[in-house]
């Protein structure tokens, strides 16, 4: 990936990190901006939130409801020659990190228990 895809992926992840808890819109749960990827023509922003303490689709619901308003803040503090479209995904790499470790826990305890 060129270095100015890696600094634009950079910065609207932590300018779109910002902006949605500026607007402090989930209030039973915690959600995070992991990643953005942005595709070579700068023109959409595939973005990768993590959620704790409420259900994911919501989440990703409420976000794809605001995405223009997002867009516009996100617009006013980001100067592109296009603000890219925003397409929001949930990411669950915690979720498969935890059951890679609970796996080899389980075989860990299955050769302790062999021997």
């Amino acid at each position: 990936m060129k270095h100015r895809l890696l600094r634009v992926n950079e910065v609207l992840k932590t300018r779109a990190q910002w902006t949605h808890r500026a607007r402090n819109e989930f209030e039973q749960g915690l959600v995070s901006v992991n990643q953005v990827d942005i595709t070579s023509d700068l023109k959409n922003a595939h973005v990768f939130v993590s959620v704790l303490g409420t259900t994911g689709a919501s989440v990703i619901n409420q976000l794809e409801a605001h995405r223009a308003a997002l867009q516009s803040a996100l617009a006013k503090h980001v100067v592109l020659k296009y603000t890219p479209h925003l397409v929001f995904h949930l990411d669950d790499s915690i979720e498969r990190g935890t059951r890679v470790i609970e796996i080899m826990q389980a075989i860990d305890s299955a050769r302790e228990n062999k021997t």
